[in-house]
């Protein structure tokens, strides 16, 4: 089941209440020459909002993926990690630079979640194909091998199976809500973990 510190969940209903659930549309497949990679790092919206920013990547979409619900929502997702699927242009940037940018986006010493929002949805982990597997485990190895990380890193590296886009509300959020998405963000610690982890 899904948990929340009291703040963050007092933050999440400020942030999403004027929002309604419209049903989710099936996903278009990537444009040719585009590539796709699958990452988990607590709360969607944040990461949606920092790999969108990266040169070369050409949409990134919020969504569920890691658990046997065949219809996740928000509501009902359990099993699922709240994850998000980066499509980007290989001619501007390789996954290995995008696995590179996604170690200091997270907490990979947590298994219990990411910074204020708690449990097993918010927990970190990298979703790779056969073809990416071995660029992801080197690049694990290689963040454990740095000792840039105060302590132990458990983010898992999971076999990809079906990503589910997430409700539309949830798309895009802090572009859309910049006031709402500035202020969880603060309230959740996110930055200030980040700068000590």
């Amino acid at each position: 089941m899904i948990r929340r510190s009291f703040l963050a969940s007092l933050l999440f209903l400020i942030a999403c209440a004027p929002e309604s659930a419209p049903a989710q549309t099936p996903p278009t497949p990537p444009p040719a020459g585009v590539q796709e990679a699958v990452f988990a790092g607590g709360c969607f919206w944040c990461m949606e909002h920092d790999m969108g920013a990266l040169p070369g990547v050409v949409e990134v979409m919020s969504g569920y993926t890691g658990g046997r619900n065949a219809n996740p929502t928000y509501e009902n997702h359990p099993g699922h990690y709240e994850a998000v699927r980066v499509r980007f242009d290989p001619s501007v940037i390789t996954y290995a630079q995008l696995l590179e940018r996604y170690w200091p986006l997270v907490d990979p010493t947590d298994d219990g979640g990411q910074f204020c929002d708690r449990g097993s949805s918010y927990r970190t982990a990298i979703f790779v194909t056969p073809a990416q597997r071995a660029e992801a485990e080197a690049s694990k190895a290689a963040i454990i091998a740095s000792g840039r990380v105060n302590g132990q890193v458990v983010t898992p590296i999971l076999n990809l199976g079906r990503f589910t886009e997430a409700e539309e509300y949830h798309r895009d959020y802090a572009r859309r809500n910049p006031a709402r998405y500035a202020m969880y963000r603060a309230g959740c610690g996110r930055d200030r973990v980040l700068r000590q982890v």
